[in-house]
C-alpha cells in the first residue's frame, strides 16, 4: 500500500488540494501497479512563519 507525503507551504484551496491528491494518485496508480483504493496521500500544511529558505522565512518573502 503505496503512501505519499507532500509537504506543502498553507494557503492552496480546498479545490487545489483535491486536484493535487487525484493527480498524485492517478501517477502512483500508473506506475506502481496499483489500485488508487491502496495508495494514501498526505498533505502536510505549513505555516509561511514557520518554514524558512535560505536563512529567510517565507513569510518574509517577497511576492513571487
Amino acid at each position: 500500500m503505496p503512501e505519499v507525503v507532500v509537504y506543502i507551504l498553507e494557503g492552496r484551496t480546498l479545490e487545489q488540494k483535491r486536484g493535487l491528491v487525484k493527480d498524485i494518485t492517478e501517477a502512483v496508480v500508473k506506475n506502481a501497479g496499483t489500485t488508487a483504493e491502496q495508495v494514501t496521500v498526505s498533505l502536510v500544511e505549513t505555516a509561511k512563519t514557520s518554514k524558512g529558505k535560505g536563512g529567510v522565512l517565507f513569510s518574509e518573502m517577497a511576492p513571487r
